[in-house]
């Protein structure tokens, strides 16, 4: 049975010059948005927790971490109720675009009955914001006849439904913020295709890459937290998505040539070698929407945003070598 909330509380919205006296959760701390916001919640001198299924190695001193797994009901609570979070970020997410059976439970759990367990945990004990994490891969909400194109994709269509039954019902203060296709410094899943093109190209590596036709909105990893912290203090949007992207598309393989002609390597793109994924989503940001609810809009164009993720890489690279 849920909780009683106090809606006035609820009502409140934090300001950036009061962060530094809030209790922020992060889920998915240790992935790579996770980290990135982390460090900038820190700067603004909130008081952050991180929570992760491993505690990573290195000693982020800026913050405090919690281990446990977020599908856990009990576990929730307990985190929930030890932190008492004003704000939730909830970035953990099993992310992974294949359309394989075997990823249809593991999706379900982290993806899925984590949000619900937050949700409810955070209802019971009145959290001031909730922000999820939505994803260009979901399915419109206007077509019924649509179907999710991964298991991914279904459960992350299925937790916004349930972040908009909380709100409508128990008054959740949730947002989702739907994420286009974020890049940047740090991204530590190398399949995915700018870092995993950059690697490539850098050790002299051809990259085996599908057609390359998709049109895709690409979005800097450092817009995208300041994005989320805008959502976090905004005055209104409670129940509804937030687009976090460019508001532009550019294709896959204009991507892959701006990489290359920044690296400048003797290794030529394989386009074709890999078959393209079927029921891709070709999806663009409502940057205007997102503005007048929050008041965001990014800054860092594509080329400045793959000049300075390239250098990050190129430097790993260097370390890894002396």
């Amino acid at each position: 049975m849920v909780g009683t909330v106090n809606h006035n509380a609820v009502a409140k919205v934090i300001s950036s010059s009061q962060l530094a006296r809030h209790k922020i959760l992060v889920t998915g701390a240790s992935g790579f948005i996770g980290s990135h916001l982390c460090r900038r919640l820190s700067n603004c001198g909130a008081e952050v927790h991180g929570v992760s299924r491993k505690i990573p190695i290195k000693d982020e001193r800026y913050l405090r971490w919690w281990q446990g797994d977020l599908a856990d009901i009990q576990m929730v609570r307990n985190l929930l109720t030890s932190v008492k979070p004003e704000v939730i970020f909830h970035l953990a997410s099993h992310v992974a675009g294949s359309r394989s059976l075997e990823l249809v439970l593991p999706t379900f759990s982290s993806n899925l009955m984590s949000v619900i367990n937050l949700l409810t945990v955070a209802t019971e004990i009145g959290c001031k914001r909730i922000i999820l994490t939505g994803s260009l891969e979901e399915p419109d909400l206007c077509n019924s006849e649509t179907i999710p194109s991964s298991p991914y994709a279904a459960a992350k269509w299925a937790s916004s439904a349930y972040a908009r039954m909380f709100h409508a019902l128990y008054q959740t203060p949730v947002i989702i913020a739907r994420l286009f296709m974020v890049y940047g410094p740090g991204q530590q899943d190398l399949n995915k295709l700018v870092p995993y093109v950059i690697l490539s190209l850098l050790r002299k590596e051809v990259p085996k890459l599908s057609s390359g036709k998709r049109e895709v909105d690409w979005i800097y990893v450092e817009d995208v937290v300041e994005g989320l912290i805008a959502i976090a203090q905004a005055s209104n949007g409670e129940g509804s998505t937030v687009d976090l992207g460019s508001g532009s598309l550019v294709p896959v393989r204009t991507v892959v040539q701006i990489i290359a002609g920044m690296v400048d390597s003797e290794a030529v793109p394989d386009f074709g070698a890999t078959p393209d994924r079927l029921m891709e989503q070709v999806r663009v940001a409502d940057t205007e929407r997102t503005y007048s609810v929050i008041g965001w809009k990014p800054t860092t164009s594509l080329e400045k945003g793959l000049e300075a993720t390239v250098v990050w890489y190129r430097d790993q690279l260097r370390k890894q070598k002396k």
